[in-house]
């Protein structure tokens, strides 16, 4: 699919397996793009290898979560998971839009469709998350959608900034 192509086609957000290949391709692209923000440095796959089998996401299926991807023109562009932290409250996390579709409304839309999931799937009245520094743009994105930066609230070595948004 050309850029030109994901500039026209329609878009679609369907919950997914994370086992599926589009799933895969995506939490694969996405801790790619993080290592070489990270470190600012290329990576390999050897070395992404290692770090999806230190994140892991296979909790991110029902009871204890849910992973969805976005689609334009049926090609996989985007994805985020949801994971339950309590009763309550649940996390957003492996937020990703592969470049040649950002700027066309999939974050935002991947953010409605987390909420959606947090009130109707795990009946949560907040959503967290976390983020780095160096995520600026990911920062703007979560504060344009109503997050608030709070404390700490888990222990993730990585991250810098800790968001909530209570849901109506």
């Amino acid at each position: 699919m050309t850029t030109d192509d994901l500039c026209t086609a329609d878009w679609t957000t369907a919950p997914l397996p994370v086992s599926h290949p589009d799933a895969v391709t995506l939490i694969r692209r996405y801790y790619t793009e993080l290592i070489i923000r990270y470190y600012g440095r290329p990576t390999d796959d050897a070395e992404v290898s290692a770090v999806i089998a230190q994140e892991p996401s296979d909790d991110l299926a029902l009871p204890t979560g849910i992973f969805a991807v976005a689609r334009i023109g049926g090609a996989a562009v985007g994805c985020l998971g949801v994971r339950a932290l309590d009763a309550g409250t649940v996390e957003l996390t492996r937020m990703f839009v592969v470049p040649e579709a950002r700027g066309r409304g999939v974050a935002g839309s991947l953010i409605e469709l987390a909420e959606g999931l947090a009130r109707g799937t795990f009946g949560a009245r907040a959503v967290r998350l976390d983020t780095r520094a160096d995520l600026v743009e990911a920062r703007a994105l979560y504060a344009r959608h109503g997050y608030r930066e709070i404390e700490r609230y888990n222990d993730s070595p990585y991250a810098d900034h800790w968001f909530e948004k209570t849901l109506a």
